[in-house]
């Protein structure tokens, strides 16, 4: 992004800095507000626009530069949340939030490296899991604000009341709604290491073709969604039952070229699976895992939002 020189001087904005060093900040609230990379990218952008759009009189007279860029961009995407419906009834086929990668292999959302710029990195926590984007996905864009600024971001309910232009008594209702949505979705927490492990057997079961075994590594209640968004085949509606969904990968394992290769990644700081064709990422799949079974599988196959596991 460019920036402005102080008028007339030739030198940097003296401010810059402490403003640029708020992109990270905005990037994490955006992305997990929209659940997309690509759209919280352009809030930001978007956020410093208006910023720099301003006179160096009226940005001199904000005490907290910090926090109007958090309200601008908050607001940002509260809009697009309440068009996000529109947009959402018209998608083809099931939306997942976009997966990201994990971000010591990351280089300016760029899997094959380490020295990635902070400022464009999505810190990997529980609020970004794909089982709890998908949560927020169900909530109402006001609900979604107020409980990701409150509970994630830990704004007070005076500050996200500003932000939305609510009363803090109805942000703290919204907030409220929103965590008896996600404790009704919670499941008891798996060990990184045994989801790992589960993840890993279904790679081979699947790899080796092996209903049976994807049965019993399937929770008879799981549940798998396909994004292809129109663009690539994928299932139009979500799969159900552990027998039904074993079947449906054997059928997709035999439909897959002999060059794909299946990988495992850490998805939304989760492990995951990557499928590649000649070395290039066709779809990215996260796992929700309960006890020792998957409960739910994500497969996003749209090539819109594999664009952060993409070689450079």
């Amino acid at each position: 992004m460019s920036t402005r020189s102080e008028p007339g001087h030739g030198r940097p904005d003296p401010g810059l800095s402490a403003i640029m060093s708020e992109r990270s900040q905005l990037i994490n609230l955006a992305y997990r507000l929209l659940g997309s990379l690509a759209d919280a990218e352009d809030v930001v952008q978007e956020t410093y626009a208006r910023w720099y759009a301003m006179s160096r009189q009226r940005q001199e007279a904000i005490a907290a530069p910090g926090a109007w860029l958090t309200k601008v961009a908050s607001r940002i995407c509260l809009d697009l949340l309440g068009s996000a419906r529109a947009r959402r009834e018209r998608y083809v086929g099931e939306w997942i939030p976009e997966p990201l990668p994990e971000p010591t292999e990351w280089i300016n959302g760029r899997p094959g490296g380490t020295t990635a710029d902070p400022a464009d990195r999505v810190t990997l926590d529980e609020s970004v899991n794909m089982a709890f984007l998908v949560v927020l996905e169900s909530m109402t864009p006001a609900e979604r604000v107020a409980f990701t600024l409150h509970d994630v971001f830990r704004y007070s309910f005076a500050e996200v009341a500003e932000i939305t232009g609510r009363t803090p008594a109805a942000c703290r209702q919204l907030a409220s709604s929103a965590r008896r949505r996600i404790r009704a979705a919670r499941v008891p927490a798996t060990p990184p290491a045994r989801q790992a492990g589960i993840v890993r057997d279904f790679k081979r079961a699947w790899e080796a073709r092996d209903i049976d075994a994807l049965i019993g590594l399937l929770d008879p209640g799981a549940t798998a969604t396909a994004d292809g968004g129109g663009l690539v085949s994928a299932a139009l509606h979500p799969v159900r039952g552990a027998e039904q969904i074993a079947r449906y990968y054997i059928e997709i394992s035999d439909r897959t070229p002999d060059d794909m290769t299946i990988l495992e990644r850490t998805v939304n700081g989760r492990p995951g699976l990557v499928a590649q064709q000649d070395g290039v990422t066709v779809t990215v799949f996260a796992f929700d895992v309960a006890g020792d079974r998957i409960t739910h599988i994500w497969a996003v196959r749209n090539p819109d939002k594999l664009r952060a596991w993409m070689p450079a």
